[in-house]
């Protein structure tokens, strides 16, 4: 069976770490078709849209889609894209590796961060010279739907459960709406659920990581706290990321584009290689996923590793590594 697969690498860094991944993927006993397209500040300037109406089409017709990162558009690429794939949850691991010099060496957690509402629902205004407002959405239905599938989520991994984290105290009638909702549907599946602040559970995080394991959360919660979790095991170089939809996925490092060293053969291919670990897995290869989480820590921790981890080796240098160990 061929699985059509977007390939998006988008601005700076982008184009470095997504062939490496795509060079990895090339290396599995798989039947891959790869498209790539056009996204981010580059094709802005040229063209005047930071997201080609082919690109999105693309991305909403591919089995899955590989993104890299996008500068200053990245709002009016990342946000388009998910919509594309009608991502309503994204997944985040934050997990420290071997060889890595970690703040927590015991972090091991993973954020299931809603995608569609919130305040990135888009619903600003500029009212006066002097107010500026922003609308926060979050329905019943959105929140459900995560809820459903963390309860699935956590079955699978056989966990005992998941942390809610929101802001009930103070937004009562928007955070107060996710967090019943979440709990209502965790009781109709029989799993069992805690809850915690979000101010808190930044805290809390910091001091003892071990004491999480899956993480729900509304959608800028999500994206604050799992940058968070990321200085503890390393850096965002680290943080693969999967935005599900109900029928195709978008996967993308959590990092950005990293201008000050984009062009320079040296950037950390690792998020975006584990990010395709994730993708092979959405597919039903879960032993290739596993092979290549495999390959990657053992990079990680024996090297070939580049300048952020503390080595000299250049992005090509530690794809080659990871391939060779598949």
């Amino acid at each position: 069976m061929t699985h059509d697969i977007a390939v998006i690498p988008g601005d700076g860094i982008g184009k470095e770490v997504t062939p490496a991944a795509v060079e990895v993927l090339e290396a599995l006993e798989i039947d891959f078709e790869f498209h790539e397209a056009e996204a981010g500040d580059a094709v802005q300037a040229e063209t005047g849209e930071a997201l080609p109406e082919e690109t999105y089409d693309l991305a909403a017709s591919a089995d899955a889609t590989l993104f890299g990162a996008a500068g200053d558009t990245a709002a009016d690429v990342i946000l388009p894209l998910r919509e594309a794939v009608d991502s309503f949850v994204n997944v985040r691991p934050a997990t420290a590796y071997p060889g890595v010099d970690a703040v927590r060496p015991e972090t091991d957690l993973v954020f299931l961060r809603e995608n569609t509402e919130g305040v990135y629902a888009g619903h600003e205004d500029r009212l006066s010279d002097d107010v500026s407002t922003l609308t926060r959405v979050v329905t019943e239905s959105a929140s459900r739907r995560l809820a459903e599938f963390a309860c699935d989520f956590v079955t699978d991994r056989d966990a005992d459960g998941f942390t809610v984290v929101h802001k009930a105290n103070v937004m009562r009638e928007t955070d107060g709406r996710f967090r019943d909702a979440v709990a209502d549907v965790a009781d109709e599946y029989g799993v069992e659920t805690d809850e915690v602040l979000m101010d808190a559970f930044a805290t809390r995080v910091c001091l003892d990581p071990d004491q999480f394991d899956v993480v729900v959360c509304p959608n800028l919660a999500g994206d604050v706290l799992s940058d968070l979790a990321a200085g503890l095991v390393g850096g965002l170089g680290l943080l693969p990321s999967a935005n599900i939809g109900p029928e195709r996925a978008l996967f993308e490092p959590v990092h950005g584009t990293a201008p000050d060293i984009a062009g320079e053969g040296v950037a950390n291919p690792a998020a975006t290689i584990l990010s395709a670990a994730m993708l092979v897995e959405y597919l039903g290869y879960d032993e290739e996923g596993a092979a290549i989480r495999e390959a990657v820590e053992t990079t990680l921790e024996d090297g070939p590793r580049t300048p952020d981890l503390g080595g000299d080796a250049s992005t090509e240098d530690v794809t080659a590594a990871i391939v060779d160990r598949l």
